[in-house]
């Protein structure tokens, strides 16, 4: 963790600190090595959140482009459970980094939990995933003439896959700093509608640029809906 409660206060690790773990009060300890960066470990074989993964470099450097008082921030349920979104904006979009495997189950309990949720998701991770990708981008269908935006197959795509049942918008992260790439609507025949969008937007989008990332869900969710009753009605695309 990037964060533990030292005397009270969110503190980042540093040499000789003890801190307590924000979720639980469990104690902590300050990991200041050289080879991986500095951060704050649990005392003993202890997790105080099921859904957490281990931070690497790629959730560090997506963390850094948000304010600190965003990252590593509990989120309350009505009912009690808590749990710590890697990100969570002063517009309540809670932005998780998810950089290994996931489970299918415990995916949807964090879209049901979180409920204004974005992924993004590391495309490095199996060397596949990213020709995998880009194979069934080339082969998508551009809509209303705009090739930025397609409506894509995920038959030949296994990341495109493992995330076709999930409601929330799907960020895939390739790598290059640039660029991620946007599932924002997925469809019962197995496919998905697909736009790049720079990273520079996006976070913009979250910070307080001129589009809000409200008003961007919202156009291209009205898009998509468009797209899809059209061809309902056998119009061409």
């Amino acid at each position: 963790m990037k964060f533990a409660l030292v005397d009270g206060q969110r503190r980042e690790a540093e040499p000789h600190l003890s801190g307590t773990c924000p979720l639980d009060g469990h104690p902590m300890v300050a990991k200041c090595g050289e080879e991986r960066a500095r951060h704050w470990a649990h005392k003993g074989n202890h997790s105080c959140d099921p859904w957490w993964e281990n931070e690497t470099e790629w959730h560090r450097n997506w963390k850094e482009h948000f304010p600190k008082e965003w990252q590593e921030k509990i989120h309350h349920a009505e009912d009690g459970e808590r749990h710590i979104a890697d990100v969570k904006t002063d517009k309540d979009w809670v932005i998780e980094l998810q950089n290994s495997h996931i489970d299918p189950k415990e995916r949807r309990s964090r879209d049901s939990f979180y409920k204004r949720i974005i992924w993004i998701v590391n495309g490095l991770r199996l060397k596949r995933d990213g020709p995998q990708f880009l194979k069934a981008w080339n082969a998508g269908v551009p809509i209303s003439r705009n090739s930025n935006l397609r409506r894509v197959a995920s038959v030949e795509c296994g990341l495109l896959r493992k995330w076709m049942d999930s409601p929330s918008s799907i960020f895939f992260d390739f790598g290059g700093g640039k660029i991620i790439w946007w599932v924002f609507h997925k469809t019962q025949t197995g496919q998905a509608y697909v736009t790049p969008l720079s990273n520079t937007d996006f976070i913009a989008a979250h910070r307080g640029g001129a589009t809000p990332f409200d008003e961007w869900a919202n156009i291209v969710r009205d898009l998509a809906t468009r797209c899809e009753e059209n061809i309902r009605r056998g119009r061409i695309i």
